[in-house]
């Protein structure tokens, strides 16, 4: 993994995709600080979870499992801004 302020990356931003075609992975940084990581997308589309989803339900302790997972996350930082 290799690291570009976000400056070179600005300025070389077709080079940086075409690095993360082929599968590298860009640290982006400001004022020496991680802002950003740029490489490959995922290959799924979705498929994969919409059958797993569709082929039965849950059973219980599933259940309870991701309503505690769910009760466990906080979210921090500010609200996402109204349009």
């Amino acid at each position: 993994m290799r690291m570009m302020s976000a400056t070179e990356a600005s300025r070389s931003f077709a080079a940086l995709l075409d690095d993360a075609e082929r599968g590298e992975t860009v640290v982006v940084t400001r004022g020496g600080r991680r802002v950003a990581v740029i490489g490959p997308a995922s290959a799924g589309n979705g498929a994969e979870v919409r059958l797993l989803l569709a082929s039965g339900t849950p059973d219980d302790e599933f259940a309870r499992d991701v309503r505690a997972a769910r009760g466990a996350v906080t979210l921090e930082g500010p609200a996402w801004p109204a349009d």
